[in-house]
């Protein structure tokens, strides 16, 4: 069994800054230079969305970004590609649909099943996944294959789930779990659900990092999450909305990649600040 421990090595000196960027949103070289501006900015894993066409837990905003990247000719052997190329010295977490990753060994001539993707994903340089659309059920071939090529698995765990469900999650899981910190699709919020503290509160026993997305916009929100326990945030909508903004613009590369390094420098100093608050608030004998 191959292993790799990038992933842990970003939670090891406290929580993480992980941004997601849809790869190929607007092109291939805009979005290259803007997954490389998040790294300078702070971030220590980066989430890369591979588009898939029926992307079912995303809001407007990523959905968007998806339609962006599938009609400027991102296909799976494309991100491939991309991730290669990327300068970049933090751990890559890929992010798309489990058909994509199903499908990709029978594109190439060989059989369908997640074996050929993950191969493939661990030869370029990811270092795991989150695959929404998956369930923790269904997820054993997946969970196998990546424990063949020492690749992390992802999971989303919302508000509301628990019980049998939730213990199938965390059994899976491993790198740190994606906690959702409100109901509904993916999308920038002026303010995030105070659900998220019970959440971390709900997941204490599993010794995973717990990383916070969905809605977070701000340094200040990223500070409160992980000051109220968060080992991580996870932020998407707020960075495409910068992408799609540019785009929009006809800006140029440079100067939209410019807007992202500064907007990932508050998020990181804010996570970072947060981290700062709660050691300042817990006993030394808790975290001696």
């Amino acid at each position: 069994m191959a292993e790799n421990k990038a992933i842990a090595h970003a939670f090891a000196d406290g929580p993480a800054f992980i941004p997601y960027l849809a790869v190929g949103d607007p092109s291939y070289e805009a979005s290259k230079a803007y997954v490389e501006a998040l790294a300078e900015g702070g971030a220590d894993i980066i989430e890369l969305g591979l588009p898939f066409s029926e992307p079912i837990a995303e809001g407007p905003t990523i959905q968007n970004a998806i339609v962006r990247a599938l009609e400027g000719g991102m296909t799976p052997e494309t991100f491939f590609a991309f991730v290669e190329e990327l300068d970049v010295a933090v751990p890559l977490v890929c992010m798309t649909y489990y058909n994509l990753i199903y499908q990709y060994g029978r594109s190439r001539g060989g059989e369908a099943g997640p074996e050929a993707f993950v191969e493939r994903a661990a030869e370029v340089g990811i270092s795991g996944f989150v695959v929404p659309d998956l369930p923790a059920e269904e997820a054993d071939p997946l969970r196998e294959a990546c424990d063949e090529h020492g690749l992390d698995l992802v999971f989303i765990v919302a508000p509301t789930t628990e019980g049998d469900r939730l213990r199938s999650m965390m059994e899976r899981v491993s790198g740190y779990v994606y906690v959702q910190a409100r109901l509904g699709t993916t999308g920038a919020k002026a303010d995030v659900s105070d659900r998220t503290t019970q959440s971390l509160q709900r997941l204490a026993e599993w010794d995973v990092p717990k990383a916070v997305g969905f809605g977070i916009s701000s340094g200040e929100q990223a500070e409160r999450i992980v000051a109220n326990g968060a080992d991580g945030i996870i932020v998407g909508s707020a960075l495409v909305d910068i992408v799609a903004e540019g785009a929009n613009a006809d800006e140029p590369i440079a100067e939209t990649a410019e807007k992202l390094q500064a907007k990932a420098r508050e998020l990181a100093e804010g996570t970072a600040a947060g981290h700062k608050q709660r050691l300042a608030e817990t006993p030394e004998a808790d975290h001696a």
